[in-house]
Parts: structure tokens; sequence; C-alpha cells
């Protein structure tokens, strides 16, 4: 059974909450979620996991809700930020990883992709707490995991594109060598490319990257 939040909460409180938080949280219109998809509420004045109840601010030594990935997804994100700082360093356009926030107007949310590109000046929503939210990506990255990749690939997906300035939406898979491409042709038409090992050399924005340099040194868990 789905769980659901049962704490609404503004714009403003999410920042406030994200300021102090040890771990990344998402907004989507009213409800705050960790990064693995588990709503966050408020029982007896504090925060917690929906599910495993895990604090939010623990005020001893108490369990806290702590956000992590796994290797191949860490590596895998780290060979694609050095490979387009490599390619897109000359062409005037910022590299983000997984510590930039991105906001969303349309959906009333704001994220933290694993990787974004902008090609042009960047342009935020500013907070009062300093955690300004991107606009206008030009590219979105999502490694996909377990925990995510129905979210990434639905509701997340279909958020990413009412964003007009996006490109390009790219889903990795960290259980195989794929990755899928998702090209805006029109204001409502995209259309995917797939590479792997029969296809791949990776066609990203204007850079060509080598299949094996972004899952170089990446050993897949046979638990997947």
């Amino acid at each position: 059974m789905a769980i659901t939040a049962t704490t609404a909460f503004s714009r403003d409180e999410y920042f406030d909450i994200l300021d102090k938080s040890e771990i990344k949280l998402e907004y989507r219109a009213g409800e705050i979620y960790t990064m693995w998809g588990e709503p966050i509420e408020e029982r007896e004045g504090q925060l917690v996991t929906a599910k495993s109840g895990l604090l939010l601010f623990p005020p001893n030594n108490d369990i806290v809700a702590m956000s992590g990935a796994r290797p191949a997804h860490n590596i895998i994100a780290a060979n694609l930020i050095g490979e387009f700082f490599e390619c897109l360093k000359k062409q005037g356009c910022y590299v983000y990883g997984s510590d930039q926030l991105v906001h969303i107007e349309a959906c009333d949310r704001d994220t933290f992709p694993d990787l974004t590109i902008v090609c042009e000046e960047p342009e935020y929503t500013k907070s009062k707490q300093g955690l300004d939210a991107l606009t206008n990506p030009v590219v979105v990255i999502e490694v996909l995991s377990r925990s995510t990749e129905s979210y990434d690939r639905g509701e997340k997906y279909e958020c990413y594109q009412t964003l007009e300035s996006l490109q390009e939406y790219v889903l990795v898979s960290s259980k195989k060598r794929k990755i899928e491409v998702f090209a805006r042709n029109t204001p409502h038409e995209w259309i995917q490319r797939i590479y792997n090992d029969e296809n791949p050399r990776v066609k990203i924005r204007d850079c060509e990257i080598e299949l094996a340099e972004i899952y170089r040194m990446v050993t897949f868990d046979i638990s997947d």
C-alpha cells in the first residue's frame, strides 16, 4: 500500500527544514519527501519519516534519518560529472552535481537531480536561507535506483517536461550498461534514444561520450 504524507508544509517551511536537515529533501506541492521517496510528517512535535519513523532532527543520540546511494550509483554520477565538465567547460555551460536544487514551477516542486546542465545564465528562485533553486536547466540526468526508478520514469519526468528550458532528460541505469535520452522535438513531443553495448557512443547536448567511460570502475550489484 502506498505511503502518503499527513502533514502539509508551505514552501517557506520546506526551506527552513531543508536548511537544518542533514539529508536532501524534496518538496511536492505541500508535502516533503526524502530523496528515496518516504514522506515526512509531524508526530508529537517531531518531524519523522512516515514509514520508518526516523527522526529528522534527533534531540540527543537518537537515530536520525540518513541518505545514501549504492557505490555503482555514486561512481556513475562522478564519472558523468567528470566527462561533462571536460566536454562543456569551453562552451560556457554550468555542470551541477546532486547538491543543486531545481524548482519546477508548474508542479510546485523542488528536487535534487543527480546532474544538471545549464548553458546560459543560470536563473534561480531565491530563499531567505540562501538555498536557491535553479529554474532553467537544459539537461537533467537521473541515475536510477530501485527505490526511485518508477518515480523518475513517471511523475517526475512529467514534471520535468513542463520546464521550457529543458531539452534532454537522461536516465542512467545503475544495474546494467544502459542509458536512455529523452530529447525534446517539439513543445509536446519527446524522442527517445537508447545507448548500450550495441550503441555505445552516447550523445547528450554537444557531447559524445563512450559508454565505457560513464561506467568506468563500476561493479554492478548482482542482488539487483
